[in-house]
């Protein structure tokens, strides 16, 4: 099920039933007229869409909570001028109840509990009234121009909680309703990385105290996503110049020059929080990640820490994804540097002998564009490294050669990206230098620590080194991190290396076959099952595996072996290689 944010307005015609009873026709007319030339273009207006009508009744979403608020407070106002010349008994008349909660999305209709409490406000409410939950109390006082009137708990149908209740005291018809959104000049053009707004997060506590937590997390949101050096990042002041403002993410894309906007929600009660987070592209408003925490609050610093670190990773893993589904749109006579890096990308993630060679082309291809460009240097020498871990060069030291001085360029043009460390630390574990690998991919995690990337990297370097045990919790905070990464099939053959090392061969099958689940192709996981398989005396297994290893990396020998999996102590690679022997692998 899809679920997203959103604020709920229903509404129903008071005396429906009588005033159908004594004219039919002419209330229909009435209503359809209210609806047409009025109502439906005041809901236009603040940016709502019309769910359903149901007779008497009307259901609207609204991303805005102000914008809510607003057009209902609108529509009275407006419904008293328009029954002005009207005897009281005929004139249309609504009740409003307005919800901010959580909906399931079903094709164009929506459901829920969100739903549900919007329709049991609005039963509540008194002719040409409005009542709201405290959660829409909380976001809209002292920002829209009214005044609220708490009714207390109440307890109502179908709904197992009670409900605090606020009616709106109406202003005076034609009185100003909404703030405008922070002016902040014209149209900006894009970025060619992919830039973001962190939007503040809303607080749906219905306590302005604590608007500390939601605006912490957001700012915490924006420094850890500038530590991405991939990401044009809005800073934190003209983010939050929209704070309490009924604005809609394309106005925000317009007036900030972003493609993405994250927005979310804060909600707690008593010791327990719950945030909800999306990501959304701002051109076609099309909800790219959505994503809901529920934590206890034991340290409120803890937890934030744990929420922003959750969010960062995954923003960034599907910023990327999203990113290189973008460029394979773009029209190939007109590359930027960004596409063609995000093209390399796409080809990378691949894991074959042919998409590392086109990877290699359209990265020359970025760089040419822009020779500034630590990122397509990161991935280069990534595409090199590749090479030679899975035998697709005439040799391994050239691979290694040049994935180091793609390594080291990067790390000069941008000593300050944490992806330019990782890389050059995977060269120096490629090179069996094993304590400068663990170096960098420490110095990579300290200054990102939300690059899953790195984490995934000082497992295998710890494996390697001689410590399987503690490379575990690296590699799966890596897999926590980003739990759909394109380049997780690493980090599971990873931990089959580890469980390699330390002899649980079982455990290294499991991780092998996971890793062959998620890309088939991979030809490392082949390796480790054919030695696996051996040690447990399953030699037909075994041979199958060898034979997959070889399809991948024909003419593949033990001796490659030493080059490709760079183990420090001499023993665990005679192990190692010793699995491949019995399986058939020639010397």
């Amino acid at each position: 099920m899809q679920r997203r944010l959103a604020a709920i307005l229903a509404a129903d015609v008071v005396g429906y039933s009588r005033l159908m009873g004594e004219d039919e026709a002419g209330t229909l007319e009435v209503l359809k007229t209210h609806r047409r030339d009025f109502i439906e273009p005041k809901i236009a207006d603040h940016h709502g869409r019309l769910i359903k009508l149901m007779g008497d009744g009307a259901l609207v979403e609204f991303a805005s909570v102000c914008d809510a608020v607003a057009c209902a407070v609108e529509i009275q106002q407006g419904m008293v001028r328009r029954n002005a010349s009207v005897p009281g008994p005929k004139q249309v008349l609504f009740r409003v109840g307005i919800n901010l909660g959580e909906v399931i999305l079903d094709d164009d209709d929506i459901y829920g509990d969100g739903v549900n409490v919007a329709a049991r406000l609005q039963e509540l409410a008194e002719a040409g009234g409005i009542c709201v939950s405290s959660e829409v109390h909380g976001q809209v006082v002292g920002r829209l121009n009214l005044t609220f009137e708490e009714m207390g708990e109440r307890r109502v149908k179908n709904i197992a909680r009670s409900l605090r209740v606020y009616r709106v005291s109406m202003a005076p018809a034609d009185a100003p309703i909404a703030r405008k959104a922070p002016d902040v000049g014209p149209a900006l053009p894009l970025p060619e990385r992919p830039s973001i707004a962190v939007l503040p997060f809303l607080n749906m506590s219905g306590d302005t105290e604590q608007e500390y937590l939601s605006d912490g997390l957001s700012e915490d949101i924006i420094t850890a996503l500038s530590r991405f050096r991939w990401f044009f990042v809005i800073a934190r002041n003209s983010s939050f110049a929209y704070k309490g403002t009924a604005v809609d993410v394309k106005q925000v894309a317009r007036e900030l020059g972003v493609q993405y906007v994250l927005e979310g929600s804060v909600r707690r009660v008593a010791n327990r929080v719950r945030v909800t987070a999306q990501l959304i592209e701002t051109a076609s408003g099309h909800h790219v990640w959505a994503e809901r925490y529920d934590r206890d609050i034991d340290d409120i610093f803890a937890l934030q820490d744990d929420i922003t670190e959750n969010i960062v990773s995954t923003v960034g893993s599907e910023f990327l994804s999203a990113e290189m589904r973008r460029a394979q749109r773009a029209d190939p006579q007109q590359l930027s540097a960004w596409h063609c890096l995000m093209r390399a990308g796409w080809h990378h993630a691949r894991y074959t002998k042919a998409d590392v060679i086109e990877a290699q082309r359209l990265l020359h291809q970025a760089i040419d564009l822009d020779p500034a460009s630590a990122q397509s240097y990161c991935l280069l020498a990534f595409t090199h490294l590749m090479q030679a871990q899975f035998g697709w060069s005439e040799s391994t030291d050239n691979p290694i050669e040049q994935a180091s001085i793609a390594a080291r360029r990067a790390v000069d043009l941008d000593d300050r990206d944490a992806w330019a460390h990782t890389a050059m630390g995977l060269v120096d574990l490629i090179a069996y230098r094993h304590d400068q690998a663990i170096a960098r991919f420490e110095r990579a995690t300290d200054l990102n620590p939300s690059l899953a990337h790195a984490h995934a990297a000082l497992g295998q370097a710890l494996t390697l080194a001689g410590d399987p045990e503690r490379a575990d919790a690296p590699i799966r905070r890596a897999i926590r991190l980003s739990p759909r990464d394109p380049f997780i099939v690493y980090w599971y053959a990873h931990l089959g290396l580890a469980a390699f090392a330390a002899e649980r061969y079982e455990e290294a099958i499991d991780w092998a076959g996971k890793t062959i689940q998620q890309n088939p192709n991979f030809p490392g996981a082949y390796r480790l099952l054919a030695s696996s398989f051996a040690h447990l005396g399953r030699q037909a297994e075994a041979r199958q595996a060898l034979e997959q290893l070889l399809r991948l990396m024909a003419g593949m020998k033990a001796i490659d072996v030493r080059r490709q999996v760079p183990f420090k102590h001499t023993a665990v690679m005679e192990r190692y290689l010793d699995g491949l022997r019995k399986a058939g692998l020639a010397d």
